[in-house]
């Protein structure tokens, strides 16, 4: 495990200048029922693995989350911790709860956490990408902020974009490990191609190659092509290279870190990728150009900064939240100079956009039906 004080603000005038105005030094905004947040600022820690925050995706955008809140709030205070095995990602929760207020989670693997939440009641958790595991028949914790996505939907804006922008006529996806999130991705690509295909007049055949296929966490066989881990560049590169020499001119990367890969070997190809999560399109750049036709996302930056938010100021309200496009929270990048999509292209995904938003296109997910089906 890799710890490392990362960022600590503490600036007199701000405090000198509420204190003046509010006549004390605590916070009119803090819990008033926690005097000790209300002087220091709430401690913040985000536990990653796989990868660290540093990733240029997900767990990178979760942390800027923490950023966005400490700029606003700069009598908190926020460190990182990182484990190399995910299997060990419990142990790291369990090392760092004493000291710290709030406690963000990025992946699946941090599901668990619900019994330490009921062990400890006046600890707040932020949950990305699963629901808190039962503990008994509860499933909704007073402390804990559970934040999923629907990520079929940007998945499925992935699959137009590649669908309608191929050259050679054969794309792909590759994902890190197959968790529900990742496979929503695969299955929305899938299904946005077979949509393109069926309505929109493009002729594009995602490829699989068995090697790499896929097992979920029911072990069902997913397909897709996976690295099986999301710090693996090495292995990324591998299947990019292995796709590459099948034909496949855009590959849609949801693989964490080991996605580094997997652009590695498109930008030595000159082929072009979709990123995911947040905006890439800095990570496309290399001598011949840029390898990023887009990026589709889900906004975990902002409802990290929302959730540490509402604990600041005392609304705070433990459930389980489902995010989608009707929230603005999944979507793809379009704006001028970020993305290398033609005007049809564009003028597609935004009417697909609205018809998900509307409810008239659902995508399917790893556990939720739609009424689009995965192209074959």
């Amino acid at each position: 495990m890799k710890k490392s004080k990362i960022f600590a603000l503490f600036l007199a005038l701000t405090m000198l200048l509420t204190m003046t105005a509010c006549g004390g030094s605590q916070s009119s905004d803090a819990p008033q029922d926690d005097p000790e947040v209300a002087d220091e600022g709430l401690r913040i820690i985000i536990v990653t693995s796989g990868s660290n925050v540093d990733d240029g995706s997900f767990n990178q955008n979760n942390y800027e989350g923490i950023l966005d809140f400490i700029a606003m709030n700069p009598n908190a205070s926020a460190n990182t911790t990182q484990s190399t095995d995910i299997a060990d990602s419990m142990n790291d929760v369990d090392s760092v709860l004493a000291d710290y207020d709030v406690i963000v989670l990025p992946g699946f693997q941090f599901a668990s956490v619900s019994t330490r939440a009921v062990d400890n009641p006046e600890k707040y958790f932020i949950l990305v990408d699963t629901d808190p595991a039962p503990v008994d028949d509860q499933t909704v914790f007073d402390n804990i902020y559970a934040m999923t996505f629907k990520e079929q939907e940007s998945g499925f804006f992935a699959g137009i974009a590649a669908a309608l922008e191929t050259e050679t006529g054969k794309i792909a996806f590759v994902g890190g490990m197959a968790f529900p999130p990742v496979v929503n991705y695969q299955f929305g690509f899938e299904a946005g191609v077979n949509y393109a295909n069926t309505n929109l007049g493009a002729k594009a055949q995602v490829v699989n190659i068995a090697a790499y296929a896929g097992t979920d966490v029911t072990g069902t066989d997913v397909a897709g092509n996976y690295v099986q881990d999301f710090g693996d560049e090495a292995t990324g590169k591998v299947i990019g290279d292995a796709l590459i020499a099948q034909g496949c001119d855009i590959i849609f990367v949801a693989a964490g870190a080991s996605g580094n890969g997997v652009f590695t070997a498109a930008k030595e190809a000159g082929i072009k990728v979709v990123g995911c999560d947040v905006d890439q399109y800095d990570d496309g750049a290399y001598a011949g150009g840029n390898v990023v036709l887009t990026s589709v996302f889900k906004n975990m930056r902002i409802n990290v900064t929302r959730a540490l938010t509402a604990i600041e100021n005392g609304t705070f309200k433990g459930d389980n939240y489902l995010l989608g496009a009707d929230t603005d929270s999944t979507g793809y990048v379009s704006t001028t100079g970020r993305h290398q999509m033609s005007g049809d292209t564009l003028s597609a995904l935004s009417d697909a956009f609205a018809k998900i938003k509307s409810g008239e296109i659902i995508p399917p997910g790893n556990f939720a039906p739609g009424n689009v089906e995965r192209a074959n």
